[in-house]
């Protein structure tokens, strides 16, 4: 994918003073220095709409100030994000993408269903779009929903370059509101991505400013007692590991954006008192889970990744960079309402407010305390299902706690023949098992820092941080097709995915291989019906894109499975979904965590005619 060059030339054109350069080069670039936010932000609902069979977009960069941070971002036609895309189902679009940047571009696609070599990712369907170059994407829209595009090269996503997409329905909506609003929520930094890879290469709490300190250990002595606390800290250290690693980056660098606006600035949709309000929830951030909620009201979740579920009542919901999620609100009183979009690790927020007028805005909650993982998350043999954070690393001391995979210590071995009955109950349970499966021998190599000795499902889980939480938390069980999905063939074999990685040095990699180590695709047959499960044998959450064919996931709901693009495993966790390899041709598979995909979380996934 060409990332070596594509890093060397953003290097020296920085050094060498970027917009300088490209005022030479491209006199017509606009500049905003100094200036806040971009445009895209100002017009309600906060973009420009390009409709129609043939649309141009225009890829460049230009220089402005948030937060006190100046940097250059990559825009699409001059804004960030860029603008939103509205086309319908059953129509044809060719868009045209010109590349005035003095390096490699493209744009992915996200979620949309299209020929291969009109996916957008450089190395794997195209060769990119060079600089001076405009590119021609053409394909029918077979769908419908809330979608968006981003670029696929180097660390541009991170600079800026995304944009929202819309595909309306032939057939109306099954569900009825009154208006609607895009959410778009994203990250910004006046650090590049290859500054940020460099900082955690060299230490991967780098950006953590939430580590446990004397102040703490003195709590949980109190709390504990002293050699319960001892030896919870001591394990810890021996694991080389952290608790309280929830975020790779963190608000330490990152201004966290609504509709690329920080919450100062406060991005406002308007409504009328009773109306029912769609809000299009993106997570376009390159390395950021948010937590959503809006004091007050409460969301029924319509549509998971541009798909139709049965609704569902909810009052917060989590999701992972790529994932979306529409809701419907429906104020009825004469006040402003908090958009809150929180940071899993509570460095941060985005906000924006919903309002009968401008210039209100509601009360803005109070940050939650920062989380703590639990022996739980590192998949360790005692664990009392996570609902008490303090109480599961109190026991913890007394657990086996587990080995390092750098150490070459094996955990628990199963017989091929027990290994053998579970795969065969994982494809055959209408219902995912939330009994722990023991790891068998592992072959995952020195990419792999831990082993989850046992994973399980937890799909029925809302995540770490809600174990104290009052509300009402979306999560992956509560989704539901609206109708039952079209292929109901069961499937014809099984691929299992380990997710792994080394903190220490920064790598991450599937069954322990970065992708320059695993040239070989994983290979489907076209037509076939295939259960992908994945392990996730690291402490972090990874949201898991799969190009070109959807993903059910596999919750229990039998007939009703949910589509989705991309799914979050959760630590320690076995999730299957189940694919039909419907679109020939080479597919990236990746992690969504941009640093994660950089570091070696990607394959490519070959449908083979």
């Amino acid at each position: 994918m060409r990332n070596d060059q594509i890093i060397s030339r953003r290097l020296l054109l920085k050094r060498a003073g970027a917009l300088g350069l490209l005022a030479a080069v491209y006199p017509l670039l606009p500049s905003c220095v100094n200036h806040t936010l971009l445009p895209a932000a100002h017009s309600d609902p906060g973009f420009s709409t390009l409709r129609g069979e043939v649309i141009d977009l225009v890829i460049s960069e230009r220089s402005f100030t948030m937060d006190g941070q100046t940097g250059t971002a990559t825009t699409i036609n001059g804004t960030i994000p860029g603008p939103l895309i509205r086309l319908r189902e059953g129509q044809d679009v060719t868009i045209r993408v010109t590349n005035r940047l003095m390096e490699d571009s493209s744009i992915h696609w996200h979620g949309i269903l299209l020929p291969s070599h009109m996916d957008g990712v450089p190395g794997v369907s195209f060769r990119g779009i060079q600089p001076g170059e405009t590119y021609s994407y053409s394909f029918p829209i077979k769908q419908s929903g809330t979608y968006w595009y981003h670029s696929h090269s180097g660390g541009q996503e991170l600079q800026g370059m995304y944009g929202p997409m819309i595909l309306d329905p032939i057939e109306p909506d099954p569900f009825q509101y009154d208006r609607e609003y895009v959410v778009m929520l994203s990250e910004w930094s006046g650090e590049s991505s290859e500054a940020m890879m460099d900082h955690l290469k060299k230490s991967s709490g780098y950006y953590n400013f939430q580590k446990r300190d004397a102040r703490e250990f003195v709590s949980d002595a109190k709390r504990w007692g002293f050699w319960s606390a001892m030896r919870n800290y001591v394990m810890w250290d021996e694991m080389r590991m952290d608790p309280t690693d929830f975020a790779d980056v963190t608000g330490a660098t990152f201004s966290y954006l609504m509709n690329s606006l920080p919450p100062v600035d406060n991005w406002t949709g308007l409504f009328r008192q009773g109306e029912r309000v769609r809000l299009r929830f993106i997570n376009a951030a390159a390395m950021t889970f948010y937590d959503v909620r809006i004091p007050g009201l409460t969301m029924t979740v319509v549509q998971a990744d541009g798909q139709n579920v049965q609704p569902v009542m909810v009052e917060e919901f989590r999701f992972g960079p790529a994932e979306t999620y529409d809701v419907i609100v429906q104020p009825i009183e004469d006040r402003a309402y908090t958009i809150f979009a929180e940071t899993m690790d509570r460095s941060g927020y985005a906000c924006g407010t919903l309002a009968p007028r401008h210039g209100m805005s509601g009360e803005i909650p109070m940050r939650r305390a920062r989380p703590l993982r639990t022996m739980e998350d590192m998949g360790m043999a005692n664990h009392d299902g996570g609902h008490d954070t303090h109480a599961v690393e109190e026991t913890a001391p007394h657990s086996s706690y587990g080995k390092t995979a750098e150490h070459g210590m094996m955990h628990g071995e199963t017989t091929h023949e027990a290994a053998g009955k579970e795969k065969s109950f994982l494809r055959h349970s209408p219902i995912p098992s939330t009994s722990p499966v023991k790891h068998g021998p592992d072959h995952h190599g020195t990419g792999n820092q831990t082993i989850a000795e046992y994973s399980r499902s937890r799909m029925h889980e809302p995540g770490r941080g809600f174990e104290q939480s009052s509300r009402r938390v979306l999560v992956y069980t509560d989704l539901k097709s609206l109708v039952p999905y079209p292929d109901q063939q069961a499937p014809e074999r099984e691929v299992e995915l380990h997710l792994t990685g080394h903190m220490q040095r920064y790598m991450w990699s599937f069954d322990g291989k970065t992708y320059s180590d695993a040239p070989v695709p994983i290979r489907f047959r076209y037509g076939e019906r295939v259960r992908l499960t994945f392990v996730n044998d690291t402490m972090m959450e990874h949201p898991l894109h799969l190009h070109g064919m959807w993903m059910y996931l596999d919750n229990g709901s039998g007939a009703y499975l949910p589509r989705k693009h991309t799914v979050v495993v959760k630590p320690a966790e076995r999730l299957s979904v189940v694919v039909s390899a419907d679109a020939p041709g080479p597919w990236a598979f990746h992690c969504h965590l941009l640093l994660h995909m950089d570091a070696g979380m990607f394959r490519v996934v070959q449908v083979d005619p």
